[in-house]
């Protein structure tokens, strides 16, 4: 199972692709799970956009108003709180270290609880939250750990939160949407204390974070403790800090505490947070490609399943199909490769002489061909019955469609893994993704016609005296191979029956034995005393000429 690492939550029903998940699986040593294809994808904005209508409401969208805007067309509104909040936010402490940050937090938990005072601990990840986890237990310090492993207990955690004296540990997924209610006395002493043991990438999360606290016009506060060996103060600005620290002399365990600071961290996150905007919105343009195929191949899939009859779909089909193959040997006068493919396609021997074929000129033999086609799928519609033939040309469509979408995406994921190396030879890589693309899904689109065709014009169903007379492999000891019709009269399956088989009231084949042979020199077995050339043997020579 895939656990997020912010969140501590199980993403169930997740699986890495291109082997990843079953490489993981053979090194946990668990049941390694055949690899999954992808039959379906899209962006959540693609996903959200299938909507007429969009809003929403968060508590910690203003950061990111224009993305929304980019993205949906949606402005972001901010309004007023309920009550005013009166939550103390208080300016960033950043240690040198990781270790020198983690004891500070314990240290300020441990004066947290000495003013009956509860503490909610924020980390960003899972791994984060069980080290701190520890180091309580060595201070003997009660507390509850809220990640994927009492998921089950959420409510009851989140419910305690607020009582005094309460230590609660837990990533970013800790009681949002909720409010945590203060116990007796927690109000007078401060409300609840939010302690963030490290920022986030966004500015979001960190607000969800400081969000638990001063709800309602509730008291609270909140306090973010960082170290120069954060992933964040690394990727921004350490170097610069550092020497700070260096030149005021910090020693171990103290913090530099100013707004400057704190400032300046937050433009940090701005960085990251453009740098992963960028990243999402180059992500959509390569999905709008993707987005105009999949409209196409849905809008198919959903006339198939809504549609009542989709004759008039094969017939354009036909057409299509009749075209290209004209296309193809029209011009160096084919006529036996245009009527061996026309038979393999459509059932349908043509026949032509070479003086038609030049008189009928190109649109007319594509007339001639598309016209023996209808007549043949028409034939083929009186046969069976306009409802059954109506639910194999949904079965064939929709079970083409997805088998042939199914290969598609794997082809376009092959194609945009190696689509930015491109960039090398001074191509827009984008562009060709979208060139290429097209490419296959026209490639696509044409083998899902020819999918479908072969399909529906080979189609056959025995009627119940066909089946009868046609013997098992079982009854006649012999196997038999059922091979297509190669008329135009019908589709029938044959099973290689003789005349013979098909008088004999479909018995089992019975062994011929065979007698002593007789001489033609030896007495005829009539008892005429005559020899058997003479009698018997002359009537068999008669019948034989």
């Amino acid at each position: 199972m895939i656990v997020d690492e912010f969140t501590g939550r199980i993403l169930s029903g997740r699986r890495y692709s291109e082997g990843l998940h079953q490489a993981i699986e053979a090194k946990e040593s668990v049941h390694v799970e055949k690899d999954t294809q992808t039959l379906a994808t899209i962006t959540l904005q693609n996903y959200f956009r299938l909507y007429k209508k969009l809003a929403g409401m968060t508590g910690t969208a203003e950061t990111e108003s224009a993305e929304f805007f980019d993205i949906y067309k949606l402005d972001v509104t901010v309004i007023p709180t309920n009550m005013d909040c009166i939550r103390d936010d208080m300016n960033d402490l950043i240690y040198k270290t990781r270790r020198e940050k983690y004891n500070a937090v314990i240290d300020e938990i441990v004066v947290m609880r000495s003013n009956r005072r509860p503490t909610l601990v924020g980390t960003t990840s899972v791994e984060v939250s069980e080290t701190i986890s520890r180091l309580l237990k060595r201070k003997s310090i009660p507390h509850e750990v809220l990640n994927a492993k009492q998921h089950a207990r959420e409510a009851h955690i989140v419910e305690n939160a607020g009582l005094p004296g309460a230590v609660t540990i837990a990533t970013n997924m800790a009681g949002r949407g909720t409010d945590i209610k203060l116990g007796p006395g927690v109000a007078e002493a401060g409300g609840l204390h939010i302690v963030g043991t490290e920022r986030h990438e966004s500015r979001r999360i960190d607000r969800q974070l400081r969000g638990r606290a001063g709800r309602q016009g509730d008291p609270g506060s909140s306090k973010f403790y960082l170290s120069l060996e954060d992933d964040l103060m690394r990727l921004f600005g350490s170097d610069r800090i550092a020497s700070v620290m260096q030149r005021l002399g910090i020693k171990e365990g103290e913090a530099i505490e100013h707004t400057m600071i704190t400032n300046s961290v937050e433009r940090a996150q701005k960085k990251v947070e453009e740098n992963n905007y960028a990243i999402r919105k180059r992500l959509l343009e390569y999905d709008n490609v993707m987005n105009q195929q999949r409209e196409v191949i849905y809008t198919k899939r959903r006339q198939a399943l809504m549609g009542e009859r989709l004759k008039d779909e094969i017939f354009e089909m036909v057409d299509k199909a009749v075209d290209s193959m004209v296309d193809k040997y029209y011009e160096d006068g084919n006529i036996d490769g245009l009527t061996d493919e026309v038979q393999r396609t459509f059932l349908v021997r043509m026949k032509i002489t070479p003086e038609e074929f030049q008189k009928l000129g190109e649109k007319g033999v594509k007339d001639l061909v598309i016209k023996e086609a209808r007549e043949f799928y028409d034939k083929k519609e009186e046969r069976y019955g306009a409802d059954l033939m109506g639910q194999i040309e949904r079965f064939a469509m929709l079970n083409i469609i997805d088998e042939k979408w199914k290969e598609h995406l794997r082809e376009m994921d092959d194609l945009k893994e190696g689509i930015n190396f491109r960039a090398y030879g001074q191509k827009d890589p984008l562009l060709e993704y979208k060139t290429d693309g097209f490419k296959l899904f026209v490639e696509m689109l044409n083998t899902l016609s020819t999918g479908v065709i072969n399909f529906i014009f080979k189609f056959t169903q025995q009627s119940p005296e066909e089946a009868r007379n046609v013997r098992t492999p079982a009854q006649t000891n012999q196997s038999r191979l059922r091979t297509y019709h190669q008329s135009s009269e019908g589709m029938g399956y044959i099973g290689g029956s003789s005349e013979q088989e098909g008088q004999d009231g479909g018995g089992s084949h019975q062994p011929v034995k065979v007698g002593e042979k007789i001489g033609r020199n030896d007495p005829c077995f009539c008892g005429s005393g005559k020899k058997y050339r003479n009698c018997h043997g002359r009537s068999s020579k008669e019948a034989v000429k």
